[in-house]
């Protein structure tokens, strides 16, 4: 089943089905490269040590699920290309801190270990998030390897955010240190003691320590001058103790980016952003007290975060105040000091044309005009700009445009509303759009259109219910509001298309527990049958797909359950394609593991030795379920 297909896509993913599995296996591939790189570090810094290793061992437990996804050998469920490609970001996203520990300044390790051990948890909530929906059963990952990444998974939720106290310890004396400015020989005598705890005696070490705080520099261009300045100062003070000739650290990194600007200028610790690191040109207040730059904090909480990155303290609300003082002072500082804040546009100017800007708000606008036609011209160039680009996706949002898209599909206009359901479809392939267009009351409205809009608009009504139903509650909302039932209709009685449509939003609102006895209680079997029986329409994987997923609910079995139906499973294990048999296999299990008597059916049917050949010759996961299937009727047999 390609349930997957609008979620990337939007209308221009219905065209590029068919690399999808390519995609997948390449993103496994990718995975398995970057597990067996972090596995290959062995050199972990000793701030952040225990928690470096603890990383990369979790991450090898991902191995083994990996594994068994390769094995499907190019016919990855488009499904899952969701969850591959969110576990892939949280896998770099590790790789980058895990090589940071690992060949990274341990000066600064030492220096900033609260912000280094926020970033790991940061990695393990990406991760968390990325593990929470596997599609075990779409991906047929066996029960012992769900286990190990449950395992996993509970482990993470667990970590707690603290610092062992060894970097504790490092980092107080590295701040310590940082607060004398003479060289007294009782100081000399804790530079040598600090030297010794961070492995920066000899002149090899601190020749390493060099290459890495000159990359450290280039890489913050000059934005933190004073922690860098530091960090270049106490690496000198090393090399003088272990007798290395005084040269300029690191030809001057600081002095030849800002300091060209401003000579020997210092910018006040307070004025940065705890995130970036970066003079804040617009800090705002978090409920902690905490002050960030607002872009920064913005994209925290976006990313569901709802904890004060610097303290770790859960946040009581996610406000933004804006912090005037902080920022009179900042000017004040800037003009005695002759430095110019950093340009920083409003967001929906970062990256994109003025023309474009221009082009977007004034159809923006337009959405709410009085004149039916520009109403009509306006929604259908949002539709074209939003189908083209990902990047005009989030401008569009950015620039106000769902919210009037939403209240257009309350227009009467046909092509009106077709237009605007679209939009609002290519716009939630954009994750951060998805609760945007719920939030402003979209699902009731799509709803609406699913119901009495025009052909082409109520498969797109059914197409963007899938895409928003990505999210878990979604899900709830649209099962809530009744929208299963209009699917339903459109799945009975749509175009071949809006079948399609209604079976991939079905698909996934019923992995939804709750919604799977409403869709049973809308009449979903009967029309589900009919696709196994209408080889013509080509959706007979569509339709085994949510039969698997009923089959788990007791009053699905009760409905699908029958002598006839199982005998049409029996026929599409028979002659079926690979495919077929695979997802036809996997219901017959469900089944057959709550009921004996159907698996009795089947074997009267003359399953037995179908299975058996497809346990030698289907796909893998066709191979596993039909295993798992004979072992059961061995044991069936013998009751």
């Amino acid at each position: 089943m390609e349930e997957g297909q609008m979620l990337m896509e939007g209308e221009v993913g219905r065209e590029r089905m068919e690399d999808s599995s390519k995609e997948g296996s390449d993103v496994v591939g990718e995975m398995m490269e970057v597990i067996e790189t972090v596995g290959s570090f062995v050199g972990f810094r000793k701030m952040q040590r225990k928690e470096s290793f603890g990383l990369v061992r979790r991450l090898k437990m991902l191995v083994p699920l990996l594994e068994e996804i390769r094995e499907l050998n190019g016919s990855i469920p488009s499904m899952a290309l969701v969850f591959l490609a969110n576990l892939k970001e949280a896998l770099v996203s590790a790789k980058k801190l895990l090589k940071h520990c690992n060949n990274g300044s341990k000066i600064y390790l030492a220096y900033e270990s609260e912000v280094v051990v926020g970033r790991f948890h940061a990695v393990y909530d990406k991760l968390n998030e990325a593990l929470k929906d596997i599609p075990y059963e779409e991906l047929g990952i066996s029960e012992e390897v769900k286990e190990q990444v449950e395992l996993m998974h509970k482990q993470l939720k667990r970590a707690k955010r603290r610092t062992e106290t060894q970097d504790i310890e490092l980092a107080m004396d590295v701040m310590l240190v940082f607060s004398k400015d003479n060289d007294s020989d009782s100081d000399n005598a804790v530079l040598e003691r600090l030297g010794k705890k961070m492995d920066l005696c000899t002149i090899a070490d601190l020749k390493i320590e060099t290459v890495a705080v000159k990359k450290l520099a280039k890489g913050k261009s000059g934005q933190n001058a004073e922690s860098m300045q530091k960090i270049i100062h106490l690496l000198g003070k090393f090399k003088q103790i272990a007798g290395m000739e005084e040269t300029s650290v690191l030809d001057d990194p600081v002095s030849s980016t800002s300091s060209e600007k401003c000579p020997s200028l210092i910018i006040p610790h307070e004025f940065l952003c705890p995130i970036t690191l970066e003079i804040m040109t617009d800090p705002v207040i978090v409920a902690t007290g905490q002050t960030y730059e607002r872009e920064s904090i913005k994209k925290w909480l976006d990313s569901n975060h709802q904890t004060c990155p610097k303290s770790g303290q859960t946040l009581n609300h996610l406000s933004l105040a804006p912090n005037f003082a902080l920022r009179n002072l900042i000017l004040q500082w800037c003009e005695k000091n002759n430095f110019k804040l950093p340009k920083k546009e409003i967001d929906i100017s970062c990256g994109y044309s003025a023309k474009l800007i221009e082009e977007i708000s004034s159809l923006v606008e337009n959405l709410s005009s009085v004149q039916l036609d520009v109403k009509r011209e306006a929604a259908l160039r949002i539709r074209m700009l939003s189908k083209e680009n990902p990047d005009n996706r989030i401008l569009i949002a950015n620039c106000g445009g769902i919210c009037p898209l939403v209240q257009l599909l309350f227009n009467p206009d046909s092509e009106v509303q077709e237009h605007t359901v679209t939009a609002l479809l290519n716009l939630s392939i954009n994750e951060k759009n998805k609760k945007t267009i719920a939030l402003e009351g979209a699902i009731p409205a799509i709803l609406e259109v699913l119901q009495n809009g025009t052909e082409k608009a109520r498969e797109n009504s059914a197409a963007a219910l899938f895409s928003l139903s990505m999210l878990d509650e979604n899900k709830v909302m649209i099962g809530c509001l009744n929208g299963i039932p209009p699917l339903v209709v459109l799945l009975k009685t749509g175009t071949v298309r809006g079948k399609k449509d209604a079976a991939t939003a079905l698909f996934n609102l019923c992995l939804n527990q709750a919604n799977k006895s409403r869709a049973i209680k809308a009449g979903i079997i009967p029309p589900l049958l009919h696709l196994l029986e209408d080889k013509n329409l080509g959706m007979i994987d569509e339709a085994l797909s949510i039969l698997s997923i009923l089959a788990s609910h007791p009053e699905g079995r009760s409905e699908i359950g029958k002598l006839s139906f199982i005998k049409t499973l029996v026929e599409i294990i028979r002659n079926g394609t690979p495919k077929n048999k695979e997802f036809a296999t996997a219901v017959l299990l469900e089944l057959g593991l709550n009921n004996s008597s159907m698996t009795l059916a089947a074997l009267q049917y003359g399953v037995y030795e179908h299975l058996s050949e497809l346990s030698r010759c289907g796909t893998s996961r066709a191979q596993r379920k039909a295993n798992s299937l004979l072992q059961h009727m061995s044991k069936c047999e013998h009751i």
